[in-house]
């Protein structure tokens, strides 16, 4: 019997355009270019499609779960539209301050994942855009790939010396995962 494939993916700043005002709304939620074309073709190539993210905004009083969820409504309902899929959305709900163990770089959200799917986390591919994003990943022996959209470049500026795999964005990432030897 042959191994589901999983690609986890980070949501701000991978999949849509992220701010540092935060995404508060549908309307507010843009994908980046590319992005549900690039979730399209790893379902197509037989990857299923999770997303693990923190979601401090709702902590913060920024926005609702009612809000969260119609974002993620709008994101499965445009990539449906596209022929692609998204598995499975875990995210952190809290604020910075409250010391959570599911806020990336934390691997709560990544460990939920894996029990909840019966999934191994080492070698998974995991994209994201920030340095806490790459931390998560390779807390748990995932493989970090990093994307120049969202923080991206911020990241990079920061952290000059990263020794993974940077791609501009997702397109881009998913092109090198359908091209490794990893499966």
């Amino acid at each position: 019997m042959k191994l589901t494939k999983y690609v986890l993916l980070d949501r701000d700043g991978v999949i849509n355009y992220d701010s540092d005002d935060y995404i508060k709304s549908p309307e507010e939620w843009i994908p980046i270019d590319g992005s549900l074309e690039a979730i399209a073709l790893l379902n197509q190539h037989g990857y299923k499609v999770a997303v693990i993210s923190n979601q401090s905004g709702i902590g913060r009083g920024f926005y609702s779960l009612a809000t969260l969820n119609a974002m993620h409504d709008k994101m499965r309902r445009l990539l449906a539209e596209k022929d692609g899929k998204i598995e499975a959305i875990y995210f952190c709900p809290h604020a910075p301050n409250e010391h959570c163990l599911c806020r990336k770089p934390k691997t709560g959200l990544l460990e939920l994942f894996s029990r909840e799917n019966n999934y191994p986390l080492k070698n998974i591919f995991f994209v994201g855009d920030s340095l806490s994003d790459m931390k998560a990943a390779e807390a748990v022996s995932a493989l970090p790939l990093l994307v120049k959209t969202g923080k991206g470049l911020k990241t990079l500026s920061e952290n000059p010396y990263l020794t993974i795999p940077i791609f501009n964005n997702l397109y881009d990432a998913t092109t090198f995962i359908l091209t490794s030897s990893k499966f």
